[in-house]
């Protein structure tokens, strides 16, 4: 082997070793950035039912990415009518702020509908114990919701109808006391408003 190609084979090797460290580098720095290597804590939501919400989904407490969407299984046996376990795994440094939590739903963001799990707090409120399994609210979908306003335009429609009975009820009574007022009036006019004979 001679000179130069000893020469190439070791410009070669240390293209390989920078190439290796600057790929480590990126994905460690993008690690860093996603929250990889922060401690988290584990907390578990029952759901009746998800909604298209995957594995890795962000977990939201007033708009801020506090965590992500670890697991989700289904339960052996439903628990108060809950039948779908999602694990969530919140940053340690937001343990304090989800000790106030009121409510944790499913929730949908963005114009292509990506699924999220959002917590509300409560400055009112403070739970000692994050190891029980939280109730969540259930994801609202849009079948439920044309099933909602379809109900809603039915009730609307029905209660026009008896608004315009009732409508029509107080013009007959308007005119049958028009009626009575014009006959009041004929007889204070011909002066027998009294005369019963």
């Amino acid at each position: 082997m001679n000179q130069k190609d000893h020469v190439k084979r070791i410009i070669a090797g240390v293209f390989l070793f920078f190439s290796i460290a600057l790929i480590v580098g990126v994905v460690f720095t993008i690690g860093l950035e996603k929250g990889f290597t922060e401690p988290k804590f584990k907390m578990n939501v029952l759901f009746r039912k998800v909604g298209g919400l995957m594995v890795g989904a962000p977990v939201r407490l007033s708009g801020v990415t506090v965590g992500t969407v670890h697991d989700i299984e289904f339960l052996d046996e439903e628990v108060l009518g809950r039948g779908v376990k999602v694990v969530v795994q919140i940053f340690t440094k937001y343990k304090e702020q989800v000790h106030k939590t009121v409510d944790i739903a499913v929730d949908t963001e963005g114009v292509l509908g990506q699924k999220i799990v959002e917590i509300t707090t409560s400055p009112d409120v403070y739970l000692e114990d994050l190891s029980h399994p939280f109730i969540g609210q259930d994801p609202i979908e849009a079948g439920d919701l044309a099933e909602t306003f379809g109900n809603t335009a039915d009730a609307l429609s029905h209660t026009a109808e008896r608004i315009e009975a009732v409508v029509e009820e107080v013009e007959n009574v308007g005119r049958t006391t028009n009626r009575l007022l014009q006959r009041i009036e004929q007889r204070v006019i011909d002066g027998n408003l009294f005369k019963v004979f």
